[in-house]
């Protein structure tokens, strides 16, 4: 495992974080704690959760293994949650007020039977609730002592740029939260610059594709049997009819197994990676059914790939922007030479 700076801040946290979305769900009591002792003997020290996660849930597992192993394991984790989206509360009450985050926010303390929260983030943008009033709720979380740090998640970029500026010098907002994998690069046009310009470190989500990127379906047939796709094909924004569709999906597949053969690592491995080598990336999250999936995505934490292996990935991956804003000529109005 590999250590970095969350961001701006002091906090070192490991290069690979555990995502706990599947704890009480696709992943038992029993299998949830097995992979949060291979994670710690590994060195892994971020477990990342939600209040929304398995309803409440997956903080509940997490709390009970913090309560049942020794504290010179505990002592190591940095504890990272969400609030925003209702959990015992009609959605009407959910978003990012002062009120519904006070109760969320106490609400994962208890389930977790902690007093305090390393990274507590806002899961997402709120659209009724002035940005003002968020801020002042989180800055009082952190003076409390309830909260040591604040992140952002699904943000856009100018919503990053103005939670930002807004939070300078009244709490350290550390870290934003988007998905990002090889098949998702969009982030890179405003989200992943406008994170860097803001001291913002990144904890990517579904790093691989909703298993699109370790390999798992084919071109000419559909999905079948105990994966996530095989269990619900149009799940979420992997969907299998919508991502097959695409060629670049399989031109970043073909890349992703010319490497692993070459290589000898998986496609998973790979694509982990790869993701871990980019910019602002403090820590890439892993969610895992199985304790066996977990090990093996672990390797990935301590492998480097060359320069031309990422320079084939970024190519194969690019997904080519229209010429402007975000292409080639956008670019080039942009840019400006002293020469």
């Amino acid at each position: 495992m590999k250590y970095r700076q969350l961001g701006g801040s002091g906090a070192a946290v490991s290069n690979h974080s555990l995502g706990t979305m599947t704890f009480g769900t696709e992943s038992s009591e029993e299998v949830s704690h097995a992979q949060l002792d291979l994670y710690a003997e590994r060195g892994g020290t971020v477990i990342e959760t939600a209040d929304v996660y398995s309803a409440g849930a997956s903080e509940e597992i997490v709390g009970r293994w913090l309560a049942s192993r020794d504290r010179a394991t505990t002592d190591g984790m940095f504890l990272a949650t969400k609030g925003r989206f209702p959990v015992g509360v009609p959605a009407r009450e959910a978003g990012l007020s002062r009120r519904h985050l006070r109760r969320a926010l106490d609400a994962s303390l208890a389930r977790m039977g902690v007093d305090h929260i390393d990274l507590y983030q806002v899961h997402s943008w709120d659209p009724v609730t002035p940005i003002e009033e968020t801020l002042g709720f989180l800055e009082h979380a952190v003076v409390s002592g309830k909260v040591s740090y604040v992140g952002l998640s699904n943000f856009l970029g100018w919503q990053i740029a103005q939670a930002a500026t807004l939070a300078r010098d009244r709490f350290p907002l550390v870290s934003m939260q988007p998905q990002y994998n090889l098949l998702a690069r969009e982030v890179e046009w405003e989200i992943v610059p406008a994170s860097e310009a803001c001291g913002l470190g990144l904890l990517p989500w579904s790093p691989l594709g909703g298993g699109w990127l370790a390999g798992k379906y084919s071109k000419d047939q559909a999905p079948t049997g105990a994966t996530r796709l095989g269990e619900d094909p149009e799940r979420g924004v992997e969907a299998y009819a919508k991502r097959s569709r695409d060629e670049r999906t399989w031109r970043v597949l073909d890349a992703v197994s010319d490497v692993a053969a070459r290589t000898g690592y998986t496609a998973a491995q790979v694509s982990l990676a790869w993701l871990d080598s980019r910019p602002a990336v403090s820590s890439v999250i892993l969610g895992c059914r199985t304790v066996e999936q977990l090990e093996s995505n672990l390797v990935a934490a301590d492998l480097t790939l060359s320069a031309e292996d990422l320079a084939l990935l970024d190519a194969a991956s690019d997904p080519a922007p229209a010429d402007w804003p975000y292409g080639a000529a956008g670019i080039e109005q942009r840019s400006r030479s002293l020469e």
